[in-house]
């Protein structure tokens, strides 16, 4: 409660907060605002059971349940993240991107971003016209799902899905830059945390059922499951603060008082570069061909996304859900942090790590730690995502990827940085306050003149 009152006590601070709250707000209602012309009860029950189901509580994850409720906000801020990460690669093979963002500094970030939106703006289009011709696919006679299908509906549907992503886009922009927090991760978690009251009433229901006879799973297993996920968010906890902490050295420098002195530091390189991408982009990708069998109607193709299901196959989809995971953590992982770059800039400023030549030598060196961190970090990841969903399979009416460790992850950590970003600025006004208002100066002290001190 101290904690809080010192926030609200902060004039900046609670501005920002406050215009956050407000921005999640319409975010979260737009998600209940449907898209015209779709039956969304009908388009639930199709959804359930078929694959496209699956690739659609994926998408409902990171749109905060508008996929499934056929909202102007469907798509989420999905294809923002996809368009950023084209950039994020073709400025990896293209040197002129590259270029254009180390020479032009920020003048040429804020080119690439405009560039972003540009796409955004074309795959949100490109997706709300296949999800339109996918709802379109669903109808039947005795229950439709578009009350008017055709080319109209398909192009309109497009339309207004790609507008809706636009507009979610320049929320999160607008809380990035003046609120609290990442905006694109916040309106994920609010999204996530949104649907937690039913997932609670879901686990208790079901337990009430389980006690009662009425289904078959033990009572047991729920405390197993609840045991579980306060382990992985512990697990998530510990292992999003972890680095391995590579010592530096700077050259020795000669002060005014002609004494040589040596100043250290440390690289902090994290177990888990990657964050929660490479699970999300693992589940992505896992599930695509399932969605594309379902627009092209390509009987092998459905065949083949039936092996890699959660539901029917489940001990052929852990296997090679890991190994993406893997994948897509060195992946990404090369994206972010990149050894050549770190080493040069060592070299530049006078460093060396002890016993390890500067240059190439170096970016070898934290090459192969960094190397090791990743695969324990993909491993993590893999685990997290996992286990809660082995428990989830036994338990009836559980099976459901919602629930389980990719949630939680992301919960935990934006709550953790949008935590760490409202006590920097809580720090920053303890220490403005300490300077405007509490410094002075004391007279001379042995003849050497005024000496500032700050109480």
């Amino acid at each position: 409660m101290e904690w809080l009152r010192q926030i609200f006590s902060n004039p900046e601070l609670r501005k920002r907060l406050l215009f956050t709250l407000v921005m999640l707000a319409i975010f979260r209602l737009g998600v209940h605002v449907s898209v015209p012309g779709v039956n969304v009860e009908n388009l639930q029950a199709a959804l359930k059971g078929s694959a496209a189901g699956n690739f659609a509580g994926i998408i409902d994850l990171f749109s905060g349940g508008g996929f499934k409720k056929f909202s102007i906000f469907a798509l989420g801020i999905t294809p923002y993240i996809t368009a950023s990460i084209v950039f994020q690669l073709m400025g990896a093979v293209i040197p002129q991107l590259e270029q254009l963002q180390k020479k032009e500094g920020e003048a040429g970030r804020q080119k690439i971003n405009q560039w972003t939106r540009y796409l955004t703006v074309l795959l949100s289009f490109i997706q709300g016209f296949g999800i339109a011709t996918l709802a379109v696919s669903m109808n039947s006679p005795g229950a439709s799902v578009v009350d008017n299908p055709g080319m109209a509906f398909k192009l309109m549907c497009a339309f207004t899905l790609a507008t809706g992503t636009v507009f979610i886009m320049w929320i999160g922009e607008q809380i990035t830059e003046r609120g609290v927090g990442n905006g694109i991760s916040l309106m994920i978690f609010a999204g996530i945390i949104a649907g937690l009251p039913n997932g609670v009433n879901t686990i208790t229901t079901l337990f009430i059922e389980s006690i009662q006879g009425v289904n078959q799973t033990p009572p047991g297993l729920y405390f197993l499951l609840i045991a579980v996920m306060i382990a992985v968010l512990l697990a998530v906890v510990t292992m999003e603060n972890s680095y391995r902490r590579i010592p530096i050295h700077y050259a020795r420098r000669v002060d005014s008082s002609r004494m040589a002195s040596q100043r250290s530091s440390y690289l902090p390189l994290k177990v888990n570069t990657g964050g929660v991408m490479p699970v999300i982009f693992a589940s992505s990708v896992i599930y695509f061909p399932a969605t594309i069998a379902q627009f092209a109607q390509w009987e092998w193709l459905a065949k083949l996304s039936g092996y890699i299901n959660y539901d029917s196959h489940f001990w052929v989809y852990t296997p090679v859900f890991v190994g993406v995971v893997i994948f897509f953590a060195f992946f990404y992982t090369s994206i972010v942090f990149n050894p050549d770059e770190t080493a040069e800039n060592m070299k530049r400023s006078g460093g060396y790590i002890p016993g390890i030549r500067p240059g190439k030598e170096t970016s070898v060196y934290m090459d192969g730690i960094l190397s090791k961190l990743t695969f324990v970090g993909a491993l993590y990841l893999a685990v997290v995502s996992i286990v809660p969903l082995i428990l989830m399979k036994n338990v009836q009416g559980m099976s459901n990827i919602y629930y389980g460790g990719t949630s939680l992850l992301i919960v935990v950590g934006v709550a953790m940085d949008t935590v760490s970003q409202i006590n920097s600025y809580q720090a920053m006004r303890r220490l403005d306050g300490g300077f405007l208002e509490k410094g002075r100066i004391r007279g001379n002290r042995g003849g050497r003149g005024p000496v500032a001190r700050v109480n």
